[in-house]
């Protein structure tokens, strides 16, 4: 068996399953998400613990083996606790703040950039230099950190622009000075 696709799922108290043949809906205190299945892959509840299983060994099952148990956790933890991601904005000048329902951004460019926000996220600015972006939808959440990341990704020479806060950015050394003859 799969080794992601074998370890069970334990639910939280106030974590509701509904199973459907093609569909799998997880609702908590946070919200309520849909997870569509692929077919061969069925789950089962026992005692508050959701195992999933495949229809066959093929190449293909296992691999959606994994991947639907994946999915699933991933709903579980999503409404039971939420998911977050943090950016950070470096260089002078460079800010982030809400207006409206939208993400204004000013990243050195003529214009400052408008970004509106998806259905289903909540972006809180700490700072005007820190970006906070949250939701029960974990694939929704890292694609809305990697979009406002991509206005302006950091510099390898200078490390100005958008990062994760926990990045690792490894600089260049810029060009030598010309020495004295």
């Amino acid at each position: 068996m799969s080794r992601i696709g074998k370890k069970p799922i334990s639910l939280p108290q106030e974590v509701k399953i509904e199973i459907k043949p093609s569909l799998i809906q997880v609702e908590g205190p946070k919200g309520r998400l849909s997870v569509p299945l692929p077919l061969g892959i069925s789950f089962e509840l026992k005692d508050s613990i959701l195992y999933a299983y495949r229809l066959n060994d093929s190449r293909q099952q296992r691999a959606f083996h994994g991947l639907a148990r994946s999915l699933v956790a991933n709903a579980v933890i999503g409404v039971s606790q939420g998911f977050t991601k943090e950016l950070e904005i470096v260089g002078i000048g460079y800010k982030a703040q809400m207006e409206g329902k939208g993400l204004v951004l000013n990243l050195g460019y003529s214009k400052p950039i408008k970004y509106p926000i998806p259905a289903g996220i909540e972006i809180k600015i700490e700072r005007q230099t820190q970006i906070r972006v949250s939701g029960i939808d974990k694939q929704l959440v890292g694609k809305v950190a990697a979009e406002i990341r991509a206005f302006k990704k950091p510099d390898v020479y200078k490390g100005k622009g958008i990062r994760y806060k926990e990045e690792f950015l490894r600089k260049k050394v810029g060009k030598a000075g010309i020495g004295a003859k």
